[in-house]
């Protein structure tokens, strides 16, 4: 399975392309998409799509994975923000319906590094340390890596089948709280 990785943004994008056969993971490509920043930025959405069209044309993956929004100080910088991962995923599902993932950066810190508050220098550690990668160019790339392996990594564990528990209720209790604790509270209920 090849996994297409994009990390959104309104001036660049990093995208990387991650590949799983059985259990190995392997680095085809990472880089970053840039859009026109001298442009006012309704003027750049057309070549957000087009360049989102572009590259899934280009490496046809079988499953995309977006970071989803995170949270900015600036308003206005995550209005363009949605505006331009709204664009990508407009791109995205005319090929892509339901074979779309999002991971929020804190899931994807978790994942990969084993601590949800890395600092993007961490990220590139595990990242060289794991996939042998080194040059970024900025860390929109890294990011993109880094949610591609996050992806790769969760979607091994959704493959896993883990017999679910049987559910128990009591019908005196109901479910919840009370049922989690009806061997203590026995029968003091009214």
């Amino acid at each position: 399975m090849i996994v297409l990785a994009i990390d959104p943004g309104s001036v660049t994008a990093g995208y990387a392309l991650l590949q799983q056969e059985g259990r190995k993971i392997n680095y085809i490509t990472s880089g970053i998409l840039k859009f026109n920043s001298d442009n006012e930025f309704l003027h750049r959405v057309k070549d957000i799509y087009d360049q989102t069209l572009k590259l899934i044309d280009q490496h046809s993956p079988d499953e995309i994975a977006l970071e989803s929004l995170i949270f900015v100080k600036s308003p206005t910088a995550l209005i363009k923000l949605a505006q331009s991962r709204g664009t990508m995923l407009a791109a995205l599902t005319q090929k892509y319906h339901q074979k779309i993932f999002e991971y929020s950066p804190n899931l994807v810190k978790s994942t990969v590094t084993g601590h949800g508050h890395t600092d993007k220098e961490g990220i590139q550690k595990v990242l060289q340390q794991y996939l042998g990668l080194t040059n970024f160019k900025t860390h929109d790339e890294s990011d993109a890596v880094a949610i591609a392996l996050c992806h790769l990594l969760h979607h091994n564990v959704q493959k896993i089948n883990i017999p679910k528990k049987k559910k128990t209720s009591s019908k005196k209790f109901g479910n919840g709280l009370a049922s989690a604790l009806a061997h203590k509270i026995k029968d003091k209920v009214v």
